[in-house]
């Protein structure tokens, strides 16, 4: 069963808010709520007082449990826009839009709650031999090379030699 909730009017910018709402798609509740509640930014509390409401509503109108709600929409439409003026140079003025958002959050308990899975560590999935033990040289010791090459000349008696 599906359960909804509506924030309408929200004083804030729709592309601000849909930041948060696409955290939260597709995450339990609870997970959902914790998200938004250590979120910093604004639309994160007005997010929460929708996502809180929608969450009473499956309770007392629906009589489901919070334990198995997931969150399957959350979808941020733009409301109306108020146009204010700005004074500037030279007696001109400029518009300035505050926009607002309807913020729309859909509950339902019809999804099954996904764990996620812990990965493999990367070594467990390259093998013994990764590809980290094949970019790794053997460094030759540096005596080897100097006696393997041609003994320099000396300076000073080619300079005699002339």
């Amino acid at each position: 069963m599906q359960v909804s909730s509506t924030y309408r009017y929200a004083k804030i910018s729709p592309f601000k808010a849909r930041e948060v709402t696409r955290a939260i798609q597709g995450l339990p509740v609870s997970a959902a709520l914790d998200l938004v509640a250590f979120s910093p930014k604004k639309a994160a509390f007005l997010i929460n007082k929708t996502l809180k409401s929608a969450v009473a509503n499956a309770e007392n109108n629906a009589n489901l449990r919070v334990d198995g709600l997931v969150v399957k929409e959350a979808i941020v439409g733009e409301g109306p826009t108020m146009k204010r003026m700005m004074t500037r140079a030279r007696g001109s003025g400029s518009q300035v839009l505050k926009r607002t958002s309807h913020i729309h959050i859909v509950l339902t308990d019809e999804i099954e709650i996904k764990t996620r899975e812990k990965r493999k560590s990367r070594t467990k999935q390259r093998g013994k031999t990764g590809a980290r033990s094949k970019a790794k040289k053997v460094a030759e010791p540096k005596e080897a090379k100097a006696e393997t090459g041609p003994a320099p000349a000396d300076k000073g008696q080619s300079a005699a030699k002339d």
